[in-house]
């Protein structure tokens, strides 16, 4: 199933769309979601995907360990230095919307030592239905859930689900087994939404992640070219 509202128009450019020598920063998205949604499963394939086409970097958020950065690096999806973690001691929507400096100071360091970078995937820890990014570190948010957490969580709402720019409804492939309604899904999910994209999923099909991975490049095509216009 492929639910696609509105890719929307150009990514806005923030006054911070630029380093400090005047170069464009590397777009940064982040993906947020309740735990076991397929977050991680959802960076490591984009990176698979996209690795040969772009320069990027993840940067991953646990409370207290760096289980998703290791899962990264075990994976061997992009090369060890390309990748980081930030332990948020805390509650991780802590970390990437109330106080944001450990993951800017995190972006920052890989733009300085493997850049120039063309994207940056900011990746939270597990969390609920409210997590969402500060505009201050990402420039774009992807919300993933799950079939098997129950197909009324996109009813249910949540900044999350409501106001991400793209919601990912994942593991499609486990409907059947767990009693969840896509059709079902998709209608909420469009009545909560609007317009904002929904793209459901599923990594363990061949080339699962191609839609979501085509999202990031349309996203990062019209921050280019916005950040282009800018500096004119």
């Amino acid at each position: 199933m492929h639910l696609d509202h509105s890719h929307g128009g150009p990514a806005a450019v923030s006054a911070d769309a630029f380093r400090p020598d005047g170069t464009r920063r590397a777009l940064r998205i982040g993906l947020g979601g309740p735990v076991g949604s397929g977050k991680t499963a959802t960076v490591a394939a984009l990176c698979r995907t996209l690795r040969d086409q772009l320069s990027l970097a993840v940067v991953t958020n646990d409370i207290y360990t760096r289980e998703d950065a290791e899962f990264l690096l075990r994976n061997a999806v992009l090369p060890p230095e390309r990748i980081t973690a930030v332990e948020t001691g805390a509650c991780p929507h802590t970390a990437i919307r109330d106080d944001i400096s450990a993951n800017l100071e995190a972006v920052e360091d890989l733009e300085a030592t493997v850049g120039p970078l063309d994207l940056i995937l900011v990746e939270s820890g597990g969390d609920n239905l409210t997590a969402t990014f500060s505009k201050g570190l990402v420039d774009a948010q992807i919300f993933v859930i799950d079939v098997a957490g129950g197909d009324d969580i996109p009813r249910k709402g949540g900044p999350g689900v409501t106001t991400a720019d793209l919601l990912v409804v994942n593991k499609t492939d486990l409907a059947p087994y767990v009693g969840s309604d896509l059709e079902r899904m998709a209608r909420d999910a469009k009545e909560q939404r609007g317009a904002l994209p929904v793209l459901f999923t599923s990594l363990t099909g061949e080339n699962g992640v191609a839609p979501v991975a085509d999202w990031v490049r349309e996203r990062l095509a019209a921050w280019t070219a916005a950040a282009t216009a800018g500096a004119a």
